[in-house]
């Protein structure tokens, strides 16, 4: 099989992009601990996409394949997620049980992002049915040749820690786990900047 066509998701393309990356994290472990029942996860996933990454919409850093298979969301450097957001659906959205714990993991997330300007993935998804077929690389290689084209870092949370060495792959490397209480791990990594 050949590379992936990809291209920078337009206007049109936010809906697509959202359903990917819906359908891509319906059995992720941490978006599953956050939102156990299918009809929350479903209504709180797209607005945890948004919050996270939606401002790369913005900022040309959203991808999609030609396919319309997978999709990517990449905040460049400077741009940040939407704090405000994050924290509004935490609490109209997460169970009570469940808050202190979703809280938690997003103030350790905080700690681990790197302070200084690197790209910093937020979500990378392909649709279940098209897993295994080299999407998610084709997707990495995309971004990561122009993170090294501007000597930068790039950074994420793999909340799969099925996926860690596919990102070990592309030079990321481990730099511990968030897991508090009863929560899966999530795990953050660094791709240092190259060059």
């Amino acid at each position: 099989m050949g590379e992936a066509a990809i291209r920078t998701a337009g206007a049109s393309d936010h809906e697509v992009l959202l359903d990917i990356l819906t359908l891509a994290f319906s059995a992720d472990p941490c978006a599953r601990y956050t939102w156990p029942k299918p009809a929350d996860f479903l209504r709180g996933y797209r607005r945890l996409a948004l919050g996270l990454g939606g401002r790369a919409l913005d900022e040309g850093g959203g991808y999609v394949t030609e396919g319309q298979d997978a999709a990517a969301l990449w905040l460049p450097p400077g741009v940040e997620s939407d704090g405000d957001a994050l924290a509004a659906l935490i609490a109209e959205t997460v169970s009570d049980e469940r808050r202190a714990v979703v809280g938690e993991v997003a103030g350790q997330m905080q700690q681990f992002h790197p302070k200084e300007p690197h790209w910093y993935l937020s979500m990378l998804g392909v649709d279940p049915a098209r897993q295994g077929r080299g999407l998610g690389s084709a997707l990495l290689k995309h971004t990561l040749k122009r993170v090294d084209d501007e000597r930068a870092a790039a950074y994420l949370e793999s909340s799969n820690p099925k996926n860690v060495p596919l990102y070990e792959r592309h030079g990321f490397e481990v730099l511990g786990v968030i897991q508090p209480g009863d929560f899966p791990p999530l795990i953050p990594m660094l791709r240092p900047a190259r060059g």
